[in-house]
């Protein structure tokens, strides 16, 4: 298995992270109110760390990657210190059952910022929430898929990637 540097790590982490700043920024700028508007951007800034350290308690103890240099976002390192391992057998299940989780981060910014932007168009948010779509729905699952995914031991069961993803990252390998 192949070893993954911090910088690595870190290039694997960036699209997730910019997603959760712009998401911040997007509801910041979209919501009214001075306590309103912090106060929004602040919960989803900590849903966003949440829903990492959420992946890391209750999927990562279920990869082959659990205690490894070969996690290709680090998430692996970070797991022996908050979890026992667990059978990697359920590794599918508890993707399956876990991921729904943070998936409200990828569309928040949008559900709020596009009615503002709508109803008070501004420049920036409109341009904040382009952004936020190219990284969260291109940059994200393509620097997965390319990066992470593609050394992947268990992408064959993995319930994120469809058959076709997988015949065509075979194809590339």
């Amino acid at each position: 298995m192949r070893k993954y540097s911090h910088a690595a790590e870190l290039i694997d982490n960036i699209p997730y992270a910019a997603m959760i700043v712009l998401g911040t920024v997007i509801l910041a700028m979209s919501i009214t109110g001075p306590t309103g508007r912090w106060l929004w951007a602040a919960l989803y800034l900590i849903y966003g760390l949440g829903g990492a350290v959420w992946i890391v308690v209750f999927v990562c103890p279920f990869c082959r990657y659990y205690d490894t240099r070969s996690c290709p976002c680090g998430y692996g390192q970070i797991a022996p210190l908050l979890r026992t391992k667990n059978p990697t057998e359920c590794f599918s299940d508890k993707f399956k059952k876990h991921i729904p989780v943070i998936v409200p981060l990828w569309f928040i910014p949008l559900l709020i910022g596009i009615p503002v932007t709508i109803g008070t168009f501004s420049w920036a948010t409109l341009g904040l929430l382009i952004l936020f779509s190219l990284d969260a729905f291109v940059v994200l699952p393509l620097v997965s898929t390319k990066h992470g995914c593609k050394e992947c031991p268990q992408k064959e069961s993995c319930p994120w990637m469809d058959a076709k993803t997988r015949r065509d990252m075979q194809k590339v390998a």
